[in-house]
């Protein structure tokens, strides 16, 4: 019989606490989220925390051509076996406080961390520094993908759910010299961009002119057709007029020359008495009128 205090304890773990209940040495009962009486003399319990773990990771290492990078990131990590781990690691807890007697579990993290350096190192070796810096990316998936099939961390029941690489820095100076070479870069597309616009700006405007060009000897074509067809319509309007024209003076010379045939059997005296009848039938239309002695002599003989 004790007295002074409770042989018997009662424990509840949380739903994401893998409890192991330990009797003289023996697995009595495990499970999460379990809850026993146990009796305090004879009994040691393992609590395994099974929800997902962040941890911090920074680390320097050599690039392949020998440039020093500081790399900074984040893993998340979960201990899938708890039984390996309770295995591996000091585990036991004090059930009044609920705290590790040893300090095992906060040495994961730094092991993990180990590990993913390792992982590093192998692939840095491979790339130079501006391959690092611009394939952070990459470098979390290849990492990852190398961590994951660790026999270390597979040795502690211990998972990892995923790494990240915050920054890949080099040192100061090697970065102040990138920020120059990459200012003169962009200085230089910066320029040839400029470049390119005022030659797309000289290309469109000679465009403009050989389209306005194109327009006026267009229009100048469409003159020059203009006054062939109002030319050629002058020269058919001309000739039109003068072939009516002619055929009116012949039409006027064939009355004329039948007019005239009625008087091809009168003499030459007869046809002067004729015309000066027919000055006198239209005296009106006379203003003077001047006959010659030898006209006067001609139209006596032909009186006679």
């Amino acid at each position: 019989r004790y007295t002074g205090f409770m042989v018997i304890g009662f424990f509840k773990a949380q739903p994401t606490e893998y409890a192991i209940q330990f009797v003289n040495g023996k697995v009595r009962q495990q499970g999460l989220g379990i809850a026993f009486t146990y009796l305090k003399l004879r009994t040691e319990i393992v609590l395994v925390p099974t929800n997902a773990i962040d941890a911090h990771f920074v680390f320097n290492e050599l690039t392949n051509n020998f440039q020093e990078v500081t790399l900074q990131g984040q893993f998340t990590y979960v201990i899938a076996e708890p039984l390996v781990a309770s295995n591996s690691l000091n585990l036991t807890i004090d059930p009044r406080t609920r705290r590790t007697k040893s300090n095992d579990l906060e040495t994961i993290p730094q092991r993990i961390s180990n590990v993913i350096q390792l992982a590093t190192r192998e692939v840095l070796m491979k790339l130079s520094l501006v391959e690092a810096i611009s394939q952070s990316n990459t470098l979390s998936d290849t990492v990852f993908q190398s961590v994951s099939s660790s026999k270390v961390l597979s040795d502690y029941g211990v998972r990892i759910q995923g790494i990240h690489f915050l920054s890949v820095k080099p040192i100061p100076e090697v970065a102040k010299a990138l920020e120059a070479t990459a200012r003169e870069a962009l200085l230089r597309e910066s320029d040839k961009a400029i470049y390119e616009r005022r030659e797309a700006a000289v290309q469109q405007e000679q465009r403009i002119n050989e389209r306005q060009m194109e327009a006026d000897i267009s229009l100048e074509r469409q003159k020059e057709q203009l006054l062939e067809l109002s030319g050629a319509n002058l020269l058919k309007e001309a000739e039109s007029r003068g072939k009516a024209q002619e055929e009116e003076m012949t039409y006027k010379l064939r009355t004329l020359k039948a007019e005239l045939e009625t008087y091809q059997t009168l003499d030459p005296q007869q046809l002067l008495a004729v015309a000066m009848k027919g000055i006198g039938d239209n005296a009106s239309k006379v203003g003077n009128l001047t006959i010659t002695s030898e006209v006067l002599s001609s139209i006596l003989q032909a009186k006679k």
